[in-house]
């Protein structure tokens, strides 16, 4: 499966069909957080529900939590740069 790296520009259709952002984003948190494209990225995975929360995705705050709760401080203030330099670009 292909990687989607944070400069891809159009994450509506990332996922080959069109989506609400915020579900897209989630789905994107689902993928790192499984590990499904290669190693688990807790960093990113929590980054992505973190976004996907602020779009509106009913499930993502509660994924984000799950992942946080295997984070330490450093990752987890790593995974909020990684998602205010996201909404800075996007």
């Amino acid at each position: 499966m292909a990687r989607f790296e944070l400069l891809d520009g159009d994450f509506g259709t990332a996922l080959g069909v069109a989506a609400p952002m915020g579900e897209t984003l989630f789905a994107m948190g689902l993928r790192y957080a499984s590990g499904r494209d290669g190693e688990t990225d807790i960093v990113s995975a929590h980054m992505y529900f973190n976004l996907a929360d602020q779009m509106g995705a009913e499930e993502a705050s509660v994924h984000r939590q799950d992942v946080a709760a295997m984070m330490t401080k450093a990752e987890i203030g790593r995974a909020l740069r990684l998602a205010r330099e996201w909404l800075a670009r996007n």
